[in-house]
């Protein structure tokens, strides 16, 4: 049977723990993985979770922000996580599925909202987390899956519109370049992209800051899944689930979905 896997930036899983248990009632994932947890690990509250099924976890968190965790119904094995740039922030784990491919779930920095890694320290930062990706991209010879909040919207039907958000964090010229030297060099496909091509447009984010998030329409996708290694996508499974950034007290973002016969 396909193993269907999906990403969320929660947000604050605590915060927010009720609306997780809401997802995995509703819609059955096999696999979630969650990014800006922002929570220690054994604040998590992995018994809500547990009770729907979803008995298997790993993470790794801090206090306040970032964060990241997987939870899964089905047998997991927590195969490590990676400090990049060497800042000590929770923003990988990794886990190996049954057959050996691993899951890696990610939450790379958002940036800051200046451009200009000359003047603003959290671009730098974005910039040289993007060059790490491409440079442990390079090394990658197994079979994997790499899912989470990327915190770039790569493509121009990424955005709401392309021209305006040129100077924007998320999807400057510099950034989509970073991002797509990371994909190239490991070798990865964009699953949600390979199924829903453009020109159609896709976002699986909307900031708060909007009064009708729903009628401005003003997204971005920044939420990606991506395969290598002949890892097979069950065609057309891709989704994102854009109704639930209208839940109550909601996430900014969406969750992502894609299955895969692993």
């Amino acid at each position: 049977m396909p193993v269907t896997i999906s990403t969320w930036n929660i947000n604050s899983v605590r915060l927010r723990a009720g609306l997780v248990a809401r997802l995995l009632s509703e819609e059955r994932p096999d696999i979630l993985c969650l990014q800006e947890t922002k929570s220690p690990v054994d604040k998590i509250p992995f018994e809500v979770f547990a009770e729907l099924g979803y008995v298997h976890a790993v993470a790794r968190g801090q206090k306040g922000y970032n964060g990241v965790a997987i939870l899964s119904r089905v047998p997991i094995e927590d195969a490590g996580s990676i400090d990049w740039c060497g800042k000590g922030d929770a923003r990988h784990v990794a886990a190996r599925l049954l057959g050996g491919v691993l899951l890696h779930n990610l939450y790379i920095p958002a940036g800051g909202d200046e451009p200009d890694a000359a003047i603003n320290p959290k671009f730098a930062h974005k910039l040289a987390f993007l060059d790490e990706l491409a440079r442990w991209g390079e090394r990658l010879r197994d079979p994997a899956i790499l899912v989470g909040d990327l915190n770039i919207a790569p493509l121009e039907d990424d955005v709401w519109s392309h021209k305006q958000l040129l100077r924007v964090v998320s999807h400057t010229p510099v950034e989509v370049d970073g991002l797509g030297r990371a994909q190239g060099e490991g070798g990865w496909t964009d699953v949600t992209r390979a199924d829903i091509p453009a020109p159609e447009k896709l976002y699986s984010w909307w900031s708060y800051r909007a009064r009708d998030w729903d009628a401005a329409d003003r997204g971005r996708r920044l939420d990606h899944i991506w395969s290598r290694g002949g890892v097979p996508a069950v065609p057309g499974s891709s989704r994102i689930l854009r109704a639930w950034r209208g839940a109550e007290q909601p996430s900014d973002h969406v969750p992502v979905m894609a299955s895969f016969d692993i």
